[in-house]
């Protein structure tokens, strides 16, 4: 069993999480800020991969041309020095008083414009780091009451904000693609495309639709009591899964960004067997970075923030050992088969059926025996779950 990192794992954090100073609306910072160049150094040797941020979390809001760009020096310098990569970039439109409405769909228009203003600076920022993929998370584009935002008028701004954005991308020729992350409230009551199925819907109304992806959180799809894994699945069905954000939740409550596997483990498990396992002959179903978007306890101090940052990625590495054993296990390929898993991955149809066909054959209907699965033809899926959660709990070679 490999519990250290490397580079091979494409592990990733955002400098806003072991950089956050644990202030919350009860109570202020109780830890110092961290530089980004020893924070780069310290990546490093924990064997990150990359490193993320938005553009308030490298230089202030209000800095001076100088000041960000000596911030971006002196992070080119540090990853020169590393071989640590920026894989992405996102632009806060969050946490400043003028995006208190929102920034693409606040109800006032020079905000929405100084809004792409911002993001398209940050966008020549994320081609010079060479980052691929741009996250777009609306915290503030939302509404505590329902008279006060006309949901229509905002999505159609929000869509002018990313048809706007593509084409910037496209005319500059960058490499780089757009990931929505949902979430459903937090900080505002109601949040616009709250959920993976309100964004993939939202996405095909794009003029660009290639270009636009998913990045989903555990949490905020948790916060919602949906399940993690079947937004994973329904993104990587759609083609759309750009980008990934881990953490750990516990339930439909605020959003706690604990450790990945430190909320709901059962989901956790079933989400890295997914990912690592998941794809044709069980490869991998997802190449990207592994990305955690969590924030170290309030309780911790420095020593605890770097602690934190390697059990996240010594508990995605456990987990993927044990859905690996999980995967290889006689017996689960045994109960898999029982519980017919194989079998839904064949077309009901028959070659070249179609509705007429089916209507012709008497075996689909006049003589299926329906009544034999009263009291028969169980499919064993609590056996089956029950040897995933042996495995998950080391209980199983």
């Amino acid at each position: 069993m490999r519990l250290e990192p490397t580079r091979d794992d494409h592990f990733s954090f955002g400098l806003w999480t072991f950089g956050w100073q644990a202030q919350d609306q009860f109570g202020g910072a109780t830890r110092s800020t961290v530089d980004t160049v020893d924070a780069v150094h310290r990546l490093s040797e924990l064997g990150v991969w990359g490193m993320t941020f938005h553009d308030d979390d490298l230089f202030p809001f209000e800095s001076t041309e100088a000041q960000r760009r000596h911030e971006i020096d002196r992070l080119k310098g540090a990853l020169d020095a590393t071989g640590l990569v920026i894989p992405m970039v996102t632009t806060n439109l969050f946490s400043h008083p003028v995006f208190k409405d929102g920034g693409f769909t606040s109800n006032d228009r020079g905000v929405r414009r100084f809004a792409l203003r911002k993001v398209m600076r940050n966008i020549d920022l994320a081609a010079e780091l060479g980052a691929t993929t741009f996250v777009m998370w609306g915290g503030r584009e939302g509404s505590e009451y329902d008279a006060a935002k006309d949901i229509r008028a905002a999505l159609e701004r929000y869509r002018e904000a990313v048809n706007l954005l593509g084409d910037y991308v496209v005319e500059r020729g960058y490499d780089l693609r757009f990931a929505i992350e949902p979430k459903p409230n937090e900080p505002r009551g109601d949040i616009l495309l709250p959920t993976v199925g309100h964004a993939l819907a939202f996405i095909e109304t794009l003029e660009r639709p290639e270009m636009v992806g998913l990045n989903p959180e555990t949490g905020h799809e948790q916060m919602a009591g949906l399940n993690y894994t079947h937004a994973i699945a329904q993104a990587l069905d759609a083609g759309k899964l750009f980008h990934i954000d881990l953490n750990g939740q516990r339930g439909v409550k605020f959003d706690q960004d604990l450790v990945f596997g430190h909320g709901d483990l059962q989901n956790a498990f079933s989400l890295v067997d997914l990912l690592e396992f998941g794809g044709p002959g069980g490869t991998p179903a997802y190449t990207g970075p592994r990305h955690f978007d969590y924030k170290p306890s309030r309780t911790e101090d420095a020593d605890g923030v770097w602690e934190s940052v390697r059990a996240n990625m010594r508990m995605y590495l456990l987990l993927k050992d044990r859905a690996a054993g999980f995967r290889a296990d006689p017996e689960v390929q045994e109960a898999l088969a029982a519980a017919k898993v194989d079998e839904l991955s064949s077309p009901t149809l028959n070659a070249g059926e179609d509705a007429a066909a089916l209507l012709a054959d008497a075996s689909s209907f006049e003589d299926f025996d329906a009544a034999a699965y009263f009291d028969g033809h169980g499919f064993g899926m609590v056996r089956l779950q029950q040897l995933a959660m042996e495995h998950l709990m080391g209980a199983r070679g």
